[in-house]
């Protein structure tokens, strides 16, 4: 599989990564050996990408990554962990935890303090039972966005130049609060979650070419938008952004559908065929909770688009003129 560079560091990414939201438990329990099912057919695709965070299942989602990848050579994968929360223990009192489908062994505390960044590193690593990661995220920072950029970002630079980490940046939905990060600071990667998709193109207004010209990289999640994208035909209940979509969207997908349908090519692999045309993205980073998602995906990668399919959209108004497909 092929791979890309992040930025000017020297850490590269398979373009398609597994992402390890799902094995935390988002939407409904998962069991360990169907999540280490999940990523051992992920390690036998080609994937060598894997991002995780504290936040999937308070610490199930690392745990899990760490378990297949501790035994791998080190340099044989990229890791990438978030910061932002810090999860501190307590007792669940038979409580499951607000976010993911486990039990609530653990509160969140935001702090995006340099302490808290150091310390939010450090349990990661225990969680993993690895010595590094080789990028650093702040996550989720859209309503502490401040505290992030002007204590945050500075503790990821520190441990950037100390050769702790190999490229640092954040991770978030919010295209506009990125283009003041890239901007203010000299961040190396965005991980942009729903907004360079089939669907959303809000990403081409400032964010996409402000990194091109910066050679920031842009690692694309949520190309299926939760969900709307992920089925040849998407049916009435389908998510969009983890709500069920409005009929609006649900229709303008239906008719992505029809145009992928008149050249023999799926919805999903379209969808995540479409970001990496962009000059910016180095890769997509693709939720997989089991070894059958692992293999679905793996196949729909890297399908042909034929370019007729594009000029289609096109014409159909499904796709921005700013969109680069080439």
């Amino acid at each position: 599989m092929r791979r890309n560079r992040l930025g000017k560091t020297d850490v590269h990414v398979t373009e398609l990564g597994f992402g390890g939201g799902p094995l935390g438990g988002l939407f409904a329990p998962l069991d360990d050996e169907t999540a280490a099912g999940a990523l051992e057919a992920a390690w036998d695709s080609g994937i060598r990408y894997f991002d995780t965070s504290p936040h999937y299942g308070i610490g199930h989602s690392e745990r899990r990554i760490g378990a297949l990848l501790r035994d791998r050579p080190r340099d044989s994968f990229t890791l990438s962990t978030k910061v932002g929360r810090l999860l501190v223990p307590q007792d669940p009192a038979g409580r499951m935890d607000e976010s993911f489908a486990v039990p609530a062994t653990h509160r969140r505390v935001w702090d995006f303090t340099r302490d808290g960044v150091l310390r939010s590193v450090e349990d990661s690593l225990e969680r993993m039972g690895v010595d590094r990661v080789d990028t650093l995220f702040l996550h989720d920072a859209e309503e502490h966005f401040e505290d992030a950029l002007r204590d945050g970002y500075p503790a990821l630079a520190e441990l950037r130049a100390q050769g702790v980490v190999g490229a640092i940046g954040a991770g978030m939905y919010h295209p506009g609060q990125l283009v003041r990060l890239v901007r203010e600071s000299d961040v190396d990667v965005v991980m942009l979650s729903g907004r360079y998709t089939l669907l959303d193109h809000s990403a081409l207004d400032e964010l996409l070419p402000l990194c091109t010209d910066r050679g920031v990289s842009v690692l694309a999640a949520s190309v299926f938008n939760s969900g709307l994208l992920a089925t040849a035909r998407p049916t009435e209940g389908s998510t969009f952004d983890y709500a069920p979509a409005e009929q609006r969207m649900l229709d303008r997908a239906h008719r992505i559908a029809d145009v992928c349908e008149a050249h023999g090519v799926t919805l999903p692999e379209l969808a995540m065929a479409f970001p990496l045309r962009h000059p910016a993205v180095a890769g997509i980073v693709v939720g997989m909770r089991t070894a059958e998602e692992v293999r679905a995906n793996t196949a729909a990668f890297g399908a042909e688009i034929p370019a007729g399919l594009w000029d289609d959209l096109r014409s159909e108004r499904l796709l921005d003129e700013r969109a680069p497909v080439a």
